[in-house]
Parts: structure tokens; sequence; C-alpha cells
């Protein structure tokens, strides 16, 4: 059984990355290589390798080039991580000096911050409500 209380990093929860043409992309990439697409990408399903009756999400996104989103950075991309216990895992961040871009943000679907990593690149950390996306429906990428 895992200890569900450690502040940590369990997975990851999106990659996305800036494009000329997010639509364009989308659909290049359910064409040729048969992604699920919604109006944000594609969700990729997968199980939770502690509790297998669980499905958890990836979400895919290629954003606007000139997307406000991975500010501060000036990066192409950014990464989403999916974490547990994510008041005690920024609170650790800060007392290490990682920089924490913003407050935790609740939603029904879970909880997100933003750090910068030692080399400028934002992150989004999220602690996820999967049920929510389960109970939601609609088409993934498995």
């Amino acid at each position: 059984m895992s200890d569900n209380s450690t502040p940590k990093v369990t997975g990851i929860g999106g990659i996305f990355y800036r494009s000329k043409d997010p639509k364009a992309a989308r659909e290049w990439y359910a064409k040729h290589l048969g992604l699920a697409i919604n109006e944000y990408g594609s969700s990729f399903e997968f199980r939770n390798a502690h509790r297998p009756e669980e499905i958890n999400y990836l979400q895919w996104s290629p954003f606007d080039q000139d997307t406000q989103y991975f500010a501060p950075s000036e990066k192409q991309f950014m990464i989403n991580y999916r974490v547990q216990n994510i008041e005690a895992l920024v609170l650790k961040l800060k007392e290490q000096g990682v920089r924490v871009v913003d407050n935790i943000e609740s939603f029904d679907y879970g909880k997100f911050v933003h750090i910068m990593d030692h080399e400028g690149n934002k992150i989004e950390l999220w602690e996820p409500v999967d049920r929510v996306f389960t109970e939601m429906g609609g088409k993934t990428t498995k």
C-alpha cells in the first residue's frame, strides 16, 4: 500500500507545448497518430498502479504560440506533474528556496500551483481528482 501523505510527484499529468496552429496540431495528431481529441488536445487514460480500479488521466495540449499561460517562462513547453499532498509539497519547496509562482487553486478536478525550476521552466503541479473526468465521460486516448 502506498503512503498518500508524502508530498511528492506521482506521475505526469500533462504535456503542453506552444503551436503555431493548435487546431491543426490536434487534427494532425488525430488523423496520423489516432489520438482521440477534444477542444484542448487529448486526454490519455491509464490505470493507477496502486489502485488498478481507478482511472487516471494525462492531458496532451498544444497551446497558441502567443499564450501567456507558460509565463514567466519563455520556453516552448510546460510539463504538468501529478502530485500528492500539494499543500505540504509547496511548503517544502518554499523552504528549499524554489520559486512558487502563484497560490494553490482548487477546482472540482483537483488543485493546481505553478513553480519554476532551476533553468526557468514553468512547471504545473496538480493534485488530481480523476473521478470527475471519469464521471464526465468523453473520448480518451487509450
